[in-house]
């Protein structure tokens, strides 16, 4: 009989993760890929099916048609626009031939909150390239607070930490020729821009994707780890603007626990330290360790289990 399998993808501003899970539970594999074009960065629905294609080419050889039979897709990405919903839709089916009553697909934070607690449960914080708290209400609803992209407010995630220490960076440079570039943070970040000089960051940074941007804050996490002050200020200060949307959402739901998660977490111990310390007391704080695609993965198996039993047919 063929295997029941669910598929879950998580597609953020640097990258997609997908997991492939059984139904029984067992995880049967997982990578990563480029992250998806998103149409609020002015690129079509379609640009996106290369990525989705190549993560379908490195599925195991009867992977695909298991899912094409009676397998299930939840997938949460950056940017999803429920008036998008059709064409993404077609999209997926192009790449995975599932139905589309079998694929599930939301912004990455609706997904991961759906995973990360039961509705009406708790509030989920993740932080990537950019930041966003969500909650799923009792009636199911999804709410979010902050990311409103880079623009706007991303306050906390890995761009607005890269664009605040090349700031720091340049301004020091500003005012001491050499103060920045012989800094721990200064080193690290140039390295990663080819170089000290202006012309160097100009070109780096000038054009590129918010993610490409957001990378650099690893030379901030680099030089933290040596011991460079400025450095460990600016993620502990990430921390602290991380808890904004998570206050603002805990607050408007009044619900008293709260899940986090996202790369920003693993740039230092500085970041959560800064969480923690600007959320209320009482609250109850987690990590969320579980992979997202992995949730969604599950997700996903347990959907296509039940579709199937509620078909009448053996599982």
């Amino acid at each position: 009989m063929t295997e029941i399998l669910g598929l879950g993808l998580d597609g953020g501003g640097t990258q997609t993760r997908w997991a492939l899970v059984a139904a029984e539970g067992h995880l049967r594999a997982q990578g990563e890929a480029p992250a998806l074009p998103r149409p609020a960065d002015g690129a079509s629905v379609a640009a996106a099916a290369e990525v989705l294609c190549g993560i379908a080419a490195s599925l195991p050889p009867q992977a695909r048609p298991a899912l094409a039979t009676h397998g299930a897709v939840c997938a949460g990405f950056t940017g999803f626009d429920a008036g998008d919903a059709a064409a993404w839709a077609r999209v997926f089916r192009q790449a995975f031939d599932v139905p589309a009553e079998r694929t599930a697909l939301a912004s990455d934070i609706e997904m991961a909150c759906r995973g990360a607690f039961e509705p009406g449960e708790g509030v989920l914080l993740l932080a990537g390239t950019g930041a966003i708290a969500g909650h799923v209400d009792a009636a199911g609803a999804f709410h979010r607070a902050g990311g409103r992209g880079v623009l706007i407010d991303d306050a906390g995630g890995g761009h607005w930490i890269a664009v605040e220490a090349l700031r720091q960076v340049w301004r020091d440079e500003d005012e001491r020729p050499g103060a920045g570039a012989d800094s721990a943070l200064g080193r690290y970040l140039f390295a990663r821009l080819g170089g000290s000089d202006w012309p160097s960051t100009r070109r780096a940074v000038v054009g590129a994707s918010r993610g490409e941007i957001g990378a650099l804050a690893l030379a901030v996490a680099a030089a933290a780890r040596e011991g460079d002050v400025a450095a460990q200020a600016l993620l502990r200060r990430a921390g602290t603007e991380l808890a904004r949307p998570a206050r603002a959402l805990l607050h408007r739901c009044g619900v008293v626990a709260l899940a986090f998660a996202g790369r920003v977490f693993e740039l230092g111990p500085a970041v959560e330290a800064g969480l923690r310390q600007a959320l209320p007391d009482g609250l109850r704080v987690r990590p969320e360790t579980r992979p997202a695609a992995l949730r969604s993965a599950q997700r996903a198996a347990l959907a296509a289990l039940a579709a199937r039993r509620a078909m009448g047919q053996p599982s």
